[in-house]
């Protein structure tokens, strides 16, 4: 009869089969129920809601939600391919901060779908799921899929947003701005849509940004076709916004922007240099200490990946009991 420290060994290596990719998430039904169960009792899965799992990691600590953060987007994304097919999509305020790599975990995402019922899922942490019932779908132009997220494409989601977004979340508004090379999807969607206001909200930011060319084009082609657009700037007069090359990557521009809006501050609150320590064993012990806690950390938001030595090591411990 196989011990338990074999039969985990079975269990684990089918794990490592799934999670080849960097796959986080699965379905029950990817795994037979005794391989599952096992993996759930000793801490290598955590089951998310009835049918969904995530990779966890056997010495989480207790209430550690890292695991679960770092799993998050792509449960979502899973979850509503799953129950919705290409019919669904998240807002254009979370568009946009998707497009600019602000992938900040909300409380609550709101997934709109023609097959919605309108219902509230709890899932870990606090955190849930809304499947808003709606009938008007975006056409397909104006829909990206970005890892396995179905959001209003950049330009769409610039043009649907409210005025008080770019005041809220100047960073991740300046990022995706600064994506838009040529102005002929907002345009096609400005005239469409007969978006007058938006068309000067729009010109302004870009002309806030160091972008006039693009400005200058929205407001001659809008009022060459008859609406009356008066250009205003949605950001506000105190907000500090760089220029940003538009053939950065997203996390760079972000990068550049959140430092172009913070350096002021860090500069004037900024301590002065400590010097060397006095107390040396002491220093390296504590680096010691980081360094333990930043690599536990890391692993767990690179999620925790069962690996061939580790089912190895599994299979040749005979004092291994399982649970």
């Amino acid at each position: 009869m196989a011990k338990a420290n074999q039969k985990l060994a079975e269990s684990l290596a089918k794990l490592q089969a799934l999670q080849r990719n960097g796959r986080r998430v699965f379905r029950s039904r990817d795994l037979t129920r005794t391989h599952r169960e096992r993996l759930i009792r000793n801490g290598f899965l955590r089951e998310v809601l009835k049918g969904w799992l995530i990779s966890s990691s056997p010495g989480a600590r207790e209430g550690d939600s890292t695991p679960w953060y770092a799993s998050f987007w792509e449960f979502c994304a899973g979850y509503c391919q799953d129950r919705f097919g290409d019919d669904w999509h998240l807002s254009p305020e979370q568009s946009i901060l998707l497009h600019a790599q602000n992938t900040v975990i909300p409380k609550q995402v709101v997934v709109h779908s023609r097959k919605g019922t309108n219902h509230k899922i709890n899932l870990l942490f606090g955190t849930s799921l809304y499947d808003l019932k709606q009938l008007d779908m975006p056409p397909v132009a104006d829909v990206s899929v970005k890892d396995g997220l179905r959001l209003f494409s950049p330009a769409a989601a610039l043009v649907k947003v409210a005025e008080a977004f770019f005041k809220r979340n100047p960073i991740e508004s300046q990022v995706v701005l600064a994506g838009v090379r040529e102005p002929l999807d907002v345009l096609r969607l400005l005239l469409n849509g007969g978006h007058s206001a938006k068309a000067g909200q729009l010109a302004g930011a870009f002309r806030r940004l160091g972008r006039a060319h693009i400005a200058d084009e929205i407001l001659g082609t809008m009022r060459s076709a008859g609406y009356d657009v008066r250009e205003s700037d949605p950001f506000a007069p105190e907000q500090v916004l760089g220029v940003l090359p538009a053939a950065a990557a997203p996390i760079v521009g972000r990068m550049r922007a959140m430092w172009d809006s913070m350096r002021g501050a860090i500069v004037e609150t900024f301590p002065r240099a400590p010097g060397l320590p006095r107390k040396k064993t002491e220093y390296l012990r504590s680096v010691d200490d980081i360094y333990k806690s930043d690599a536990y950390h890391s692993l767990s938001i690179e999620g925790y990946s069962v690996t061939p030595a580790l089912i190895e090591r599994v299979r040749d411990c005979p004092t291994f009991r399982g649970k």
